[in-house]
C-alpha cells in the first residue's frame, strides 16, 4: 500500500492530499529514511511524522484496503 493512502486510512493525517504533500516535503520518514508518497508500506515498517510541535512514531501492524473508522487505530501501534 502507498504511504499517502496508509496515512489517510489510519487517520494519522486526515486527508490524502495533505499526506501526499507532507511526504513530498520530507515531513514523513519510513525506517529512518525520508519517504515519497508512493513508498510501499509493509508490516513492520516504522513511520515517523514530524508535526510542527511534535513528532509521531508508529509501527505498522496491519494493512487493509478498506476499514471502518473504529478499526483505524488497530493498523498501527504508537512507539513515541
Amino acid at each position: 500500500m502507498r504511504l499517502d493512502k496508509y496515512l489517510k486510512l489510519t487517520r494519522i493525517i486526515k486527508r490524502r492530499t495533505v499526506a501526499k504533500d507532507a511526504s513530498s516535503n520530507g515531513i514523513v520518514s519510513v525506517n529512518g529514511k525520508v519517504a515519497k508518497p508512493s513508498t510501499q508500506i509493509k508490516i513492520g515498517d516504522i513511520i515517523q511524522v514530524q508535526f510542527p510541535q511534535s513528532s509521531y512514531k508508529v509501527k505498522v501492524v496491519d494493512i487493509k484496503e478498506h476499514l471502518k473508522k473504529e478499526e483505524a487505530t488497530l493498523m498501527y501501534e504508537v512507539i513515541e
